[in-house]
């Protein structure tokens, strides 16, 4: 996957974005005072390969002059009806109010829907306010079951009423 929007470039993670990566997440992390969890919550980072790749799931990189400034990804999970939970989307604040993470949440929704899953399931914090707004607004249903310990929200969006692009 590569994709344009305004002065960004969305695409596929490669291995050598492992620390271009990993340092946008823990940075936002520090921002909402939450703790980088390379061995829990956050070791899909550093094994993007195992937990997305080899998994039926994507791992995507935003970038600007050839600088990560933001992450998004999904991979397939047991819960709910051929499901995904979206993961990681994660954006610098300087990137911020620019549509950016809309237009990325869009495209991990369109890969979605032509891979063929019907339900998506994202877990967040309270304490990213902004992230919650983008989920609501998109038609995201808070509900419950939330599996990470740092989290204390659980969004479902169902699609099976909607067709894959042609």
């Amino acid at each position: 996957m590569k994709k344009t929007y305004r002065d960004f470039c969305v695409r596929d993670w490669q291995p050598q974005d492992r620390e271009g990566a990993a340092a946008v997440i823990s940075s936002v992390l520090a921002e909402y005072g939450l703790g980088w969890e390379p061995l829990g919550a956050d070791r899909d980072v550093l094994e993007v390969e195992k937990c997305y790749q080899n998994r039926g799931g994507a791992f995507w990189v935003a970038e600007t002059g050839g600088e990560i400034v933001g992450t998004g990804a999904y991979y397939p999970i047991h819960r709910g009806t051929k499901a995904v939970e979206i993961r990681k989307i994660y954006l610098l604040p300087r990137v911020r109010g620019q549509g950016l993470g809309k237009f990325l949440l869009q495209e991990l929704e369109t890969a979605i829907i032509r891979a063929g899953f019907q339900e998506i399931w994202i877990e967040t914090t309270s304490a990213m306010v902004e992230a919650i707004g983008l989920y609501e607004s998109s038609g995201y249903i808070q509900t419950t079951g939330v599996e990470t310990a740092r989290c204390d929200r659980v969004y479902v969006k169902t699609l099976s009423h909607l067709l894959a692009p042609d």
